[in-house]
């Protein structure tokens, strides 16, 4: 039941001294304050990250060719593995567990640029041959007409789908790309869709500014033959994908007579094993702040804990002729356990309040950026149930932190009260 009475007390005690009240409860606001921007901040960080890597398949890897450095079935140390068409084939029927194999080509090498053009527009871009499976390795939003496909590779159709950024250069802003031709280091191709990217920053950047070719069209009209630049795989539900991409390299390496010791001579990188990395890493960072936010709190809370054993001093007086009056000892712990709520709960809500209203201006103010991101930071964030659990927790901190004085006010006894002066 709602005691009136009991509140306007415990509001006549906070008025008394209202700089002790205030300092106590600055320090709880503090706590609660500056655990919800380190909560904040670490979820902003995880954003970011994480949008980087959206756009990728958790369950993916790639394979790439290196020099070889031993000397092998009379092949001298130094020799280039080139991959070619074959490869694809054989790592389909010797490897378990491979979900897809894509095989890669890139025009001019790692990130090189090349000459676009459309009329008396041009643009220096990456151009990637690639399968319709690579999809399943990095997605990407296709907004207008549609990606690579089956019958593209089989027919070797001159067809490509660009980039954003690409028919940002090469279009003008009301003009749809989609069946008008551009120039690919002087060969005419159709375009048959644009894409946008999942991640943001610069990598989002980046990919918006590539042109998917079918492989099978880019090895013929770029004079290729049949070589394959790396391989991206995919591995099936239920396999590890270190194990497939184990196998991969074995098999490859079995074909190109190339040592079965020389870890050199291929390059590999295993998502999976990235996503583990980066996830640990974050929940490391979650458990750090939670300490150091939990440890800033209960200094506030001890804070608090030491102004209600100066305060029962203070009223020692009052509580001995309470008890005189027939007060019993819990109705003398419920108050001041009481206070000290009131004092944490009050300054913990103010602390959320002003901590979340500037995590969600920042929130609003990134998602305003065109790729939505800042680099490798992307919008804070707290959740509810986490602004609820930490209210929850500090009343609980309160009620803790006037648990000692509380029961040293119950023992209090009415006639040495009364001498106190």
């Amino acid at each position: 039941m709602f005691d009136y009475d009991k509140w306007q007390e415990i509001l006549a005690t906070v008025k008394k001294n209202k700089l002790r009240t205030f300092l106590t409860m600055f320090g709880v606001f503090w706590g609660i304050f500056m655990l919800m921007l380190l909560l904040g901040a670490g979820k902003g960080l995880e954003n970011g990250v994480t949008q980087n890597f959206n756009s990728w398949a958790t369950n993916s890897g790639f394979v790439w060719s290196e020099k070889t450095t031993m000397a092998y079935k009379g092949m001298q140390p130094g020799r280039y593995i080139r991959f070619t068409n074959e490869d694809k084939t054989l790592i389909e029927q010797n490897v378990e567990g491979l979900g897809i194999v894509a095989p890669r080509n890139n025009l001019g090498g790692w990130r090189g640029g090349n000459n676009i053009t459309r009329k008396n527009k041009s643009g220096a871009f990456t151009i990637f041959g690639d399968y319709p499976e690579y999809q399943e390795v990095q997605k990407v939003e296709v907004y207008s007409g549609r990606h690579i496909n089956s019958i593209d590779i089989k027919e070797k159709r001159k067809i490509v789908v660009i980039g954003e950024n690409v028919a940002s250069v090469l279009f003008e802003k009301d003009e749809n790309p989609v069946g008008e031709y551009i120039s690919l280091n002087g060969i005419f191709f159709q375009v048959v869709g644009t894409f946008k990217s999942l991640r943001g920053g610069e990598q989002g950047n980046r990919d918006t500014q590539t042109v998917y070719v079918p492989f099978t069209t880019f090895q013929q009209a770029f004079n290729i033959g049949n070589r394959v630049g790396w391989f991206a795989f995919t591995a099936k539900p239920g396999f590890n994908v270190a194990v497939v991409e184990e196998r991969i390299k074995e098999v490859l390496r079995e074909r190109h007579k190339v040592h079965p010791q020389d870890m050199n001579a291929l390059g590999s990188e295993n998502l999976e094993k990235e996503f583990g990395q980066i996830n640990g890493l974050f929940s490391g960072i979650s458990m750090f702040v939670w300490i150091v936010g939990t440890g800033t709190l209960l200094a506030g809370v001890i804070g608090v804990s030491n102004i209600m054993l100066i305060i029962v001093k203070e009223r020692t007086k009052e509580i001995g002729v309470r008890k005189a009056l027939g007060a019993t000892p819990f109705s003398i712990i419920n108050l001041i356990i009481q206070e000290s709520i009131v004092l944490t709960a009050f300054a913990g809500y103010l602390g959320i309040f002003l901590g979340t209203l500037i995590i969600e201006s920042l929130g609003h103010f990134i998602r305003q950026q065109p790729d939505g991101s800042m680099d490798m930071f992307g919008p804070p964030e707290v959740s509810f149930e986490t602004a609820l659990a930490s209210l929850i927790t500090l009343v609980i901190f309160g009620a803790l932190a006037g648990l000692i004085p509380a029961r040293k006010a119950a023992k209090i006894s009415p006639i040495e009260a009364i001498r106190v002066d």
